[in-house]
């Protein structure tokens, strides 16, 4: 990702890659324009947060109680103020998530920084919030953040999907670095305008799948092509999942 004139277009063109996420975006799309023949509204992005920060919190190991015959009482537990602290910090990442959309425009390390102290408060020392665990996540997160301020030419998606595996596996924050990657991921969905009102739920479209989750960052990890492009397959599948978990998806059923 850090060729000089466009870090994201190799992998967005390896083979397979550009027509499953075409496919993905036109489903999002469709679910934005069409879907209830209505505008989204503040409450739709609202109960889309809620809901990513019970997916999130549920793959960051929380103990949350288990949906029942299509029914998830989680989403009530934390609505009401309750649920342990992972879940708590979901919820509250959740809440400040889309004010960090011009924080990210202006400076993406700093939007990093925002999201660990956001997501890690109180699960480590103060003086470790926002901070890269060591200068070898350091480094990586800080080429991260210099190349999603170049210009692109590759689908918005797969930036997200992109930004979301190079977090999730760069080491670089000792707690929590999955619940920051997907926030990220959710960021930049919104900056890059695939989901200006962040009303699909990427989180529940990674949970809803977590060894394929577990399976296809490890793959990333890996750092050949065959890897990314196994990262990037499943990304897009993923991304399928997070529109049909969005409020407007439901409201059309």
């Amino acid at each position: 990702m850090s060729a000089p004139s466009d870090p994201f277009l190799p992998a967005a063109s390896l083979e397979g890659v550009p027509s499953a996420f075409a496919a993905t975006r036109d489903g999002i799309d469709a679910l934005l324009r069409d879907r209830g023949l209505r505008r989204s509204t503040p409450e739709d992005t609202a109960r889309s947060l809620l809901l990513g920060a019970v997916a999130t919190a549920r793959l960051e190991g929380s103990d949350l109680p288990a949906v029942v015959d299509d029914h998830d009482p989680a989403v009530e537990l934390l609505a009401a103020g309750g649920g342990d602290a992972v879940a708590r910090a979901a919820v509250r990442l959740g809440t400040e998530l889309l004010g960090l959309v011009p924080v990210w425009s202006r400076s993406p390390l700093q939007a990093f920084a925002r999201l660990h102290a956001l997501a890690a408060a109180g699960s480590v020392p103060d003086d470790a919030l926002g901070r890269p665990a060591d200068a070898a996540g350091a480094a990586r997160l800080g080429e991260l953040a210099r190349v999603v301020a170049l210009p692109t030419e590759a689908p918005g998606l797969v930036v997200a999907a992109l930004v979301h595996a190079e977090v999730a596996t760069s080491g670089a924050f000792a707690a929590h670095g999955g619940m920051v990657a997907r926030a990220a991921e959710r960021l930049v969905l919104v900056v890059k305008g695939v989901d200006p009102a962040s009303v699909v739920v990427p989180e529940a479209g990674h949970a809803a799948e977590p060894a394929g989750y577990g399976a296809a960052l490890t793959a990333y990890a890996r750092g050949d092509a065959t890897g990314i492009q196994q990262w990037l397959q499943y990304a897009s599948q993923a991304q399928a999942r997070a529109a049909e978990a969005s409020p407007l998806a439901a409201a059309s059923r």
